[in-house]
């Protein structure tokens, strides 16, 4: 028997962050382990130049399980860059700006989303009750992989007791529009005794200062991961 903290993400949209290049940021169907660590910190108030506090959040295991998944979204925009030469003198933002309206071209890019998405987490390996606290007071505000999602209810963390994670999953709040939703397929990193499907991930946070990952092992069950 471990012990488990269990909590809800839910949004009408969520982008969960593939391999990203400039112009394409695709989205997995399901939290990456990156991303629970991140939203786990932005509840701590763990800033990003905070080390230790970063280092502090790999002490964390992680389990996902998917309650509801909609169809993907795809958000097609335009981004400009101002150009480093002409913003090398101060004051000349406004200069550069207007040089771009005249000719230069901007990026076509896109952005993937999940619709009307709910997860339920489970975490263990670090100091649950500061965890559990700080979910039900966050000091920054919570979102699905990117401000433009936010949650659509609390996350109602819980402390449970479970054999596996997947038990503890079992326990998530529902979202009031899906009370009786199961868990479908789960995502989780080794626990003693789990069986199932094992891939690997590239997304295990070990730099966040130039942004680097490293793989993992992922037990997938219930469903295809």
């Amino acid at each position: 028997m471990a012990e488990f903290v269990v909590f809800t993400l839910a949004g009408a949209m969520g982008a969960f962050g593939d391999l990203a290049g400039h112009e394409r940021r695709g989205s997995l169907l399901w939290p990456a382990r990156s991303a629970i660590l991140g939203l786990m910190g932005a509840a701590l108030g763990v800033e990003r130049d905070d080390d230790p506090g970063q280092q502090a959040l790999g002490a964390w295991k992680v389990a996902v399980g998917t309650m509801l998944t909609g169809a993907m979204l795809r958000d097609f925009h335009t981004a400009q860059t101002v150009p480093t030469a002409r913003i090398r003198r101060p004051n000349s933002r406004r200069a550069a700006l207007a040089a771009l309206a005249r000719g230069d071209n901007p990026v076509l890019t896109q952005r993937d989303y999940v619709t009307d998405c709910a997860f339920a987490v489970a975490v263990w390996g670090g100091a649950r009750a500061p965890l559990v606290a700080a979910l039900e007071a966050p000091h920054f505000v919570l979102y699905l992989g990117r401000k433009s999602c936010p949650l659509t209810m609390p996350v109602v963390p819980r402390l449970i007791d479970a054999e596996t994670p997947v038990q503890a999953l079992a326990a998530a709040t529902r979202p009031h529009w899906a009370r009786n939703a199961s868990i479908g397929s789960v995502a989780s990193d080794v626990f003693e005794g789990m069986s199932g499907v094992e891939s690997l991930r590239w997304d295990d946070p070990v730099d966040r200062s130039v942004w680097g990952f490293r793989s993992r092992r992922v037990i997938h069950t219930g469903g295809p991961g």
